[in-house]
């Protein structure tokens, strides 16, 4: 790994946070109430970060493995998962109003500026998640993005993330890895039946998914309980990597996904079937009971802003006219003259010079141009940024049980201790999903300078700052990467693929439009896949779960342009407030070395800064 003298390096960050996480009494005037603020010297400000951070971790042990960091006193981590049940909930939220106080007693003038972003990240995020805890249904995600009015559906529940995380994220190196594995299957009947009761109590409320998207979560479901019952993925999994370490893995695994695990995956089908038979087309928020409070929460806890639905549907249309003023001449140079930008798009789609083969060839040509795109941007990384790092990078296929609900491609860093790989997951179900000038700019948002890229910086900071994350900075500072490869020449000889870059900026601003149309103003389904393709010339094939995405994951696409759009507004005011001081590289530098913040605290560190050049 590069790491310049600017930040810790791995070793040293866990080093420090292994002396910090025994310190489990903390000194007594961290322990006093809300209401008198104390003091904190340094040592008891770090030793309080870290003492929030195992408590989260409590009620996420998967993320503590995704990280690497259950190890050592905290390596019971590694055979759990978390609670899915209400009780399980009620607890996780106790915790937060519990820390919250704690990290409210002290008076964060005393500290110094980067430990008083993080009681500032750790204010915003806990506060945010106690107002969703408080709303009667739905999945809160803490210090994450995927908050979900339904527990489960067509993408979200333990159905669909267990199986995968056994595979890509629990490693079985040795022996005490493959008992925690089989310990964790033990465990995820709890965790299913967890989910059941909050999706019946949901029900009971009044509260049932659309059709459209129980109509793909039903057979999803209904595939993994065949693989369940066959023993497949979760004895595959182990099976191939126990071949070294004596024991009955496989026998095990294979007993309890064909038992318990298939069983309970059985009640949670009969459960969507019997709300399939309740559901309405109805498509937003406003059709569930406390639709609009729900939808007005998801809002802020994405992008971090107080931003109404009118104000965000607003700013989608009119930077969707903008960035279609930007494609035209491209378009007009490529010889496309006639008609609407979208259907200019949509004929620019079916040209054969920008399709890949169909079937497993093409497949094997997406993954071939991903890696060269990849080697490319990562050249480039010297000419954006004074501090580097290593992006530990993997790029796999979706499980294809997975795929018929899954976006095009999502991304995200590798573990803390840096043992398991940043992942860009692609979703290959067709090869017409992808397009030769969509490609690039998908690559440069997961990967590099985007998610990947961005999240080993996250990796360097203090434990809790690599557990939160806000919608509005991660998806805003890939969409910026998006529009950094572009500065840097990703599509300089290419202008189709400068299009599919500035086509995906417009999907953006599609999306702003969208989600409120969908959740604020009632359209159907069918009126947001309509004003995709109809005004961007998107894929219908894409574009239909990436609706449906919204309709689960109310608010999440706002936070891509509005995260954006706040990135730029910063980088302008610091270019014009600093003149020849200015710098792209530093500036670059304070975004991503200040961590994953809220947009407010985002303003505070580019503050200090522009300060530093005075």
């Amino acid at each position: 790994m590069t790491i310049s003298s600017a930040t810790f390096s791995r070793r040293a960050t866990l080093s420090l946070l292994g002396a910090g996480a025994s310190l489990s009494i903390l000194p007594g005037c961290m322990r006093q109430s809300a209401g008198n603020l104390v003091s904190a010297p340094p040592a008891s400000a770090d030793a309080l970060l870290d003492d929030v951070a195992w408590n989260l971790l409590q009620h996420m042990p998967t993320s503590a493995t995704a990280m690497g960091v259950d190890k050592g006193e905290h390596a019971a981590l590694r055979s759990q998962l978390s609670d899915a049940s209400p009780s399980g909930q009620a607890a996780l939220a106790a915790t937060l109003r519990q820390d919250l106080a704690r990290v409210r007693a002290v008076d964060r003038e005393a500290l110094d500026p980067v430990t008083r972003t993080s009681f500032d990240v750790i204010d915003s995020c806990y506060s945010t998640s106690l107002d969703g805890f408080a709303l009667p249904y739905g999945d809160v995600s803490v210090g994450g993005w995927r908050n979900a009015p339904y527990v489960v559906i067509q993408n979200v529940g333990a159905y669909i993330d267990l199986p995968r995380f056994m595979d890509a994220d629990h490693p079985v190196r040795d022996r005490s890895d493959a008992e925690a594995y089989i310990a964790r299957l033990e465990q995820i009947p709890a965790v299913l039946q967890g989910e059941l009761v909050r999706i019946s109590a949901a029900r009971e409320m009044g509260v049932v998914p659309p059709a459209f998207l129980l109509d793909k979560a039903i057979p999803q479901m209904e595939r993994t309980l065949a693989d369940a019952q066959a023993g497949g993925s979760l004895v595959d999994s182990i099976a191939d990597r126990t071949q070294n370490i004596p024991g009955n893995w496989s026998a095990q695994a294979a007993a309890l996904a064909s038992g318990p695990i298939a069983d309970a995956l059985a009640a949670q089908l009969a459960e969507l079937k019997r709300q399939r038979s309740l559901a309405t087309q109805d498509a937003g928020m406003w059709a569930q009971p406390g639709g609009d409070e729900w939808y007005d929460w998801a809002l802020r806890a994405s992008t971090t802003t107080q931003m109404s639905a009118d104000e965000i549907h607003a700013v989608g249309l009119e930077q969707l006219a903008e960035i279609h003023g930007e494609m035209e001449p491209i378009l007009r140079d490529l010889g496309y003259t006639e008609g609407p930008v979208g259907t200019r798009m949509t004929a620019l789609a079916e040209d054969p010079r920008f399709k890949f083969a169909e079937g497993d060839p093409g497949r094997a040509q997406i993954m071939e141009f991903i890696k060269e795109r990849i080697d490319w941007i990562t050249a480039q990384m010297p000419r954006a940024f004074n501090t580097l790092v290593d992006p530990n990078l993997e790029v796999r296929r979706l499980p294809p049980a997975e795929e018929p609900g899954a976006p095009t491609a999502y991304g995200g860093a590798g573990s803390k201790d840096g043992t398991i790989p940043g992942k860009m997951w692609i979703n290959l179900r067709t090869t017409d999903l992808h397009r030769r000038y969509t490609l690039p700019t998908l690559v440069h948002h997961e990967t590099i300078p985007g998610h990947v890229w961005q999240g080993e910086y996250a990796n360097q900071l203090p434990l809790i700052r690599s557990i939160l994350a806000f919608n509005a900075y991660s998806e805003g500072w890939a969409l910026y990467a998006e529009k950094l490869a572009d500065e840097l020449g990703a599509y300089a000889e290419h202008p189709a693929w400068k299009l599919g870059y500035l086509q995906d900026q417009a999907f953006r601003a599609c999306r702003l439009v969208v989600d409120t149309g969908l959740h604020a103003k009632r359209w159907t389904r069918e009126e947001g896949i309509r004003f995709f393709v109809e005004r961007n010339g998107d894929s219908p094939e894409e574009i239909i779960s990436e609706v449906e995405r919204y309709c689960s994951w109310p608010g999440q696409a706002c936070g891509y342009k509005i995260g954006q759009n706040e990135i730029l507004r910063q980088r302008a005011l610091a270019a014009e407030t600093m003149g020849s001081a200015y710098d792209i590289k530093g500036f670059n530098d304070a975004v991503v070395l200040g961590g994953n913040v809220p947009l407010d605290v985002l303003a505070k560190n580019v503050g200090r800064y522009i300060a530093s050049a005075g």
